[in-house]
């Protein structure tokens, strides 16, 4: 299939630290590449790609310091793929909500994927607005909060199989904190329970202009003051089959409705166990017990990580193995991009490439 993907400009494809978003748009283009599509990708001019790169900035917006305001990027970029719409059966947009008044007339071969979370209130006239714009969330709690929309399908996130090996035996005896400073994530959360545990913690993370105060105030005092708790700072893709294969388990301690949460399978793939809060996507990806426990309380999180070393490392891989591949990511996803090219008006007219037969995965 002829295949779209449009990307946020605000980190490279795949990012070079931080960027969730960014960084499966990079796992499902390469993965469809593999499988034998025609893909082209719209994203910053730094992406690396086997795919046909269509550069639409100099620049990771979030690493240039002359950027002051990404729309404007964005909406040229979005001006690039309308003029090229044409080229192709699907177009498959990761960019929230800016595309939708430009490409409402085309919208039964656009299919966008909701990466973030949905429980905001200035959201629900919006998709009311655009009822027949194809939708596909990253968790089944991620649709809660929505409006009747034109949901065609959820699709976990995926990594490629070979990216972080399984460490069976961790070499570290700590606690691993991996993601973003704020207060939905609870890195002060995982502070407490890994004092209370009486084990060491390792935080690595990005910290945001907005979160600038929640850390000086909140997180570092907390650091500071316990020697057992370390902070290393924002790590890139290379670093993270050391930092979390060598933990004892991830803490995932949120605080609000993630959508997904792709560190807690960048644990498993390691073997790492992830203790997590039930909520938001937290039950739809642990196997409790399994690949990891799901707990209620911080009093639950620090028992949990008092006999986390019970679990079978080579067993919370092979959860991974069966349910969070990047192959598996891209089959799902053509799955629905043959169901849009089938019912898409104007799909035998010439302007498209002739539908595939809905049954048939290109190997």
């Amino acid at each position: 299939m002829r295949i779209a993907q449009i990307a946020p400009l605000a980190e490279s494809v795949p990012p070079k630290l931080y960027g969730g978003t960014e960084r499966i748009v990079s796992y499902l283009t390469e993965a469809l590449v593999r499988q034998g599509h025609e893909v082209t990708l719209f994203a910053s001019a730094d992406s690396v790609t086997s795919a046909r790169l269509v550069p639409c900035c100099d620049m990771a917006l979030r690493l240039n310091p002359d950027i002051v305001d990404a729309i404007p990027h964005h909406m040229l970029m979005l001006d690039k793929v309308r003029q090229r719409a044409a080229e192709f059966d699907v177009l498959h947009f990761h960019v929230d909500v800016l595309h939708f008044p430009l490409m409402r007339d085309i919208a039964a071969r656009t299919v966008t994927t909701l990466h973030g979370r949905l429980d905001i209130p200035d959201l629900v006239p919006f998709y009311a607005a655009f009822p027949d714009a194809p939708l596909v969330s990253i968790s089944q709690s991620q649709r809660a909060p929505m409006p009747p929309v034109n949901w065609v399908g959820t699709v976990a996130h995926g990594l490629p199989a070979g990216l972080l090996p399984l460490r069976h035996r961790p070499k570290g005896d700590y606690l691993a904190f991996l993601g973003r400073i704020s207060p939905e994530k609870g890195p002060d959360r995982a502070i407490e329970i890994a004092l209370r545990a009486g084990m060491p913690l390792r935080i690595a993370a990005k910290i945001d202009k907005a979160d600038q105060r929640y850390w000086r105030e909140v997180v570092e005092p907390m650091v500071k003051a316990n020697s057992s708790i370390e902070f290393v700072g924002e790590i890139d893709e290379r670093k993270k089959a050391t930092f979390l294969g060598d933990a004892r388990a991830l803490l995932f301690p949120i605080d609000w409705p993630e959508p997904f949460g792709m560190v807690m399978i960048e644990s498993m793939a390691c073997g790492t166990p992830v203790i997590a809060f039930e909520r938001g996507s937290v039950a739809e990806v642990i196997d409790d017990g399994v690949s990891g426990i799901v707990v209620h309380s911080i009093e639950e999180a620090v028992a949990a990580a008092r006999r986390v070393d019970t679990l079978d490392r080579a067993k919370v891989r092979r959860c991974f193995d069966r349910r969070f591949t990047a192959e598996r990511m891209a089959r799902d996803y053509v799955d629905i991009y043959r169901e849009l090219a089938a019912s898409a008006p104007g799909s035998e007219d010439g302007n498209l490439a002739p539908p595939l037969s809905i049954s048939r995965r290109v190997a």
